[in-house]
């Protein structure tokens, strides 16, 4: 009888410990449509046009994660001390780690929604209780 009970203690441990997210392919309509939903937020603190180097992307379910690198088109470095969001909103640059961004998603109906996100952060602040509440699916590394 023991013998069951690790055993199904080990099977119910797999799937909580085991990757169940997944990458959205490059041109695929999802990895299109996480870029897009958080265009206009990076645009409008960085300005536009932007574009995303990809550098992890994480789909589960209605749920998902970004850790992105903006850029000019052509790849030209985003200068933080020359964007909005250091000339018009008056934000603390010298704190940032550059122009990373990192983005929490929910999908709501057929469409993503950036629900959560970051410019320059220099912590993981998505690996808040609160935060992993609900999305450790996607960040299980941060979320133990």
């Amino acid at each position: 009888m023991w013998r069951f009970a690790v055993l199904f203690t080990i099977v119910l441990a797999v799937p909580v410990s085991a990757q169940s997210w997944q990458t959205p392919a490059r041109g695929t309509q999802a990895r299109d449509d996480l870029l897009s939903a958080i265009r206009p937020h990076a645009e409008w603190k960085l300005g536009a046009p932007v574009q995303f180097v990809v550098n992890d992307l994480r789909i589960w379910r209605d749920i998902a994660f970004a850790v992105l690198a903006p850029q000019r088109p052509g790849g030209r470095v985003i200068d933080p001390a020359e964007t909005p969001m250091a000339t018009r909103d008056g934000d603390y640059i010298d704190d940032m780690d550059g122009v990373s961004m990192q983005v929490l998603y929910v999908k709501s109906g057929h469409m993503w929604v950036a629900l959560h996100w970051e410019i320059g952060a220099t912590e993981a602040w998505y690996a808040d209780p609160i935060l992993c509440a609900r999305f450790s699916p996607v960040i299980p590394e941060v979320c133990r």
